[in-house]
């Protein structure tokens, strides 16, 4: 009874506050770090929540794992994922940047690049390429989504409309065996389907993290897309498809 109590509290605090980790649950309810362990064992062989390292998260199938954690999650791949993406945008150009960890890899490596226009709809871009002066910045107005300082919505989109981008980089919450393109928010899916619509090269950013997840709401496939950027290689069913939609395959 204890237990079972502990764990459907453990629970609420998981979704309250998007992470729980072994030594705060062990402090609060003044246990061994063993039995803890042992709880968020139980909690996720039921898959009601993901064990990570120190801790654990909601499962990603239907909710987005919070920002930070995304953030460290494979930061050298992202970061080698986004130095190829870089060397494939040229001076002078206008790009779309949506949101996530790895189209912000991509903008450190966007520095020092000179003339370009980036309209972004993620506030964390815009920081990143506030130090490039040269850089003119348009942020994409909207509804803030304050987890990660993204700015999602109709009004987002249609302000995306505007504009005819030469690159627009893109990063997705998972991409599905198939192809498919996958995200948690429908007014974030709704943003990049019109950037990918807006662009004359569409180019997605995406660790082999992605391919292991799964979301609720398609943006496109990889047949919508020109390159994609990833850190290993595919599997055999998915690189033939994409030899056969002449989508561009990088691995960093």
């Amino acid at each position: 009874m204890v237990s079972n109590f502990r764990q459907s509290e453990i629970l609420d605090f998981a979704r309250k506050e998007g992470k729980v980790t072994v030594d705060g649950l062990a402090e609060h309810y003044n246990v061994t770090v063993q039995t803890i362990r042992r709880d968020l064992s139980d909690l996720a062989e039921s898959g009601r929540l993901e064990r990570v390292h120190g801790g654990a998260v909601v499962p990603s199938g239907v909710v987005n794992i919070i920002y930070e954690e995304r953030r460290r999650t494979n930061e050298a791949g992202k970061a080698a994922i986004a130095v190829k993406c870089a060397q494939s945008i040229p001076h002078g150009a206008s790009v779309f940047m949506n949101i996530g960890t790895s189209t912000e890899a991509v903008a450190q490596e966007l520095l020092d690049h000179e003339n370009l226009l980036v309209v972004t709809n993620n506030l964390n871009i815009a920081y990143i390429l506030a130090v490039n002066r040269t850089c003119e910045i348009i942020l994409a107005g909207g509804v803030l989504r304050r987890s990660d300082g993204g700015i999602v919505g109709g009004l987002t989109a249609e302000m995306v409309k505007q504009f005819k981008f030469d690159h627009s980089v893109l990063g997705c919450s998972a991409i599905d065996a198939d192809g498919d393109l996958l995200d948690f928010d429908g007014q974030e899916v709704m943003v990049s389907r019109t950037a990918i619509q807006r662009s004359r090269n569409v180019m997605v950013v995406a660790d082999h993290t992605k391919f292991q997840r799964k979301a609720p709401l398609t943006i496109c496939t990889l047949n919508d897309v020109d390159i994609l950027f990833t850190d290993n290689a595919l599997s055999k069913e998915l690189t033939a498809n994409c030899e056969a939609w002449n989508t561009q395959v990088v691995t960093s």
